[in-house]
Parts: structure tokens; sequence; C-alpha cells
């Protein structure tokens, strides 16, 4: 088995990058629901302008409100965070598009991923690890803070994942099932010094 690669999750984003990902997530968020529009962003650079995957998820009065990811790194992690935003706002299935009353109190939460790494499902720690399941075409994924915030074991985490891909609850034991792991860098609004209510470009 190899090492879980934590490639991006160990860089730790500084304060400044923190907002800035965040801030141009609240921004695309606005530029979308109250205008109709694609947000024009600034560029910017360093470790938000290589390739990076990463989930946006919003919650709105405590409850979630919209959660997509893109988990291939294949355009800029700034970028990422925009489009997952956007699409978490307005074409998550589970929800209806977000409304414009809804943004006072939108609150943004961004989760980072590090590399896919194959690994052995007795391996897989819960709050460190999320996992990724996979069987041909199909695919699962749940981040490493939904096993923690349900309570499940390390166990339940698996059959969970295999769930979300489709398969039987079980699946993870078959050899046909790729089980990776991997871990997340995980921040909000609510963890910075100040809030970012105005949906100002950065």
């Amino acid at each position: 088995m190899r090492r879980l690669c934590k490639q991006i999750a160990e860089q730790h984003f500084s304060e400044e990058q923190r907002r800035t990902l965040l801030a141009r997530a609240r921004y695309a968020i606005y530029e979308v629901v109250l205008r109709g529009r694609l947000p024009d962003l600034p560029e910017v650079s360093g470790i938000l302008a290589e390739p990076g995957a990463a989930f946006v998820s919003l919650f709105h009065k405590r409850r979630l409100r919209g959660c997509m990811g893109h988990t291939y790194r294949d355009v800029p992690l700034a970028d990422t965070v925009v489009q997952c935003a956007i699409t978490a706002a307005l074409h998550d299935p589970r929800f209806r598009p977000l409304c414009a009353d809804e943004l006072a109190g939108l609150k943004i939460e961004i989760s980072v991923l590090s590399e896919f790494e194959p690994v052995l499902p007795e391996s897989i720690k819960v709050g460190v690890h999320g996992i990724l399941a996979t069987r041909e075409e199909s695919r699962g994924l749940l981040l490493p803070q939904v096993a923690v915030e349900r309570g499940w074991s390390s166990e339940r985490f698996l059959e969970e994942t295999c769930r979300k891909a489709g398969f039987a609850a079980n699946s993870w034991r078959n050899p046909e099932t790729r089980i990776f792991g991997f871990t997340a860098e995980m921040f909000s609004e609510t963890d910075l010094a100040g809030t970012i209510d105005q949906p100002i470009p950065v």
C-alpha cells in the first residue's frame, strides 16, 4: 500500500489565501444569483493558480443548502472553487437554485482535496481520510468530515461511500472495487478573524 498523499492538504493555506478563495466563491454566487452572469475575477498566483481539486458546501441557517465538487486537477484551484460554488448554488440536484433572499445568511465552506491514493480499507481513519470508491465507470466520494459529523465507524464510512457510488454496501470487500483515500484541508468563513459579507472580487 502506498502512503496516503497529503500534498495539498499539508500545505496549510494562509489566512489570506483562504480568505481569497472564500471571497471569490461568495462573489461568484452573488453574480450568478443576483445578476445572472458569470463572475469577472482577477487572476491569482502561487498555489491558488496551480491545478487543484475541491468541494464547496453552502449552508443557510446551519442547514446544508448545496454541495458540489470537482475531483480532477485540470484547472487552477481558484477557478475550481468558483466553478464549484456556482454549481452548488444553482445545480445541486437535491435542492432548488439558491434565491437572492438567502444570500445574507449564506455560509460557505471549502474543502481542498489531496491526491487520491490506493488504500487498504483497514487503513482508513475516521476524521483523517475521505474515501473514493470506484468500479468501471461508477464512483462515489465522501469527504472526511462526513463520517465525523454522522458518527460513523470506518466500516460504515466504507459502506456509505459504496452506496453513494450505487454499489451494494459491502462492495468495498469486492476486489473489483477500488478504494482510494485522501485528505482535505477544510475552512469556512467562520474560521476567519472577520466575516466576508461583501461580494468584492479579489
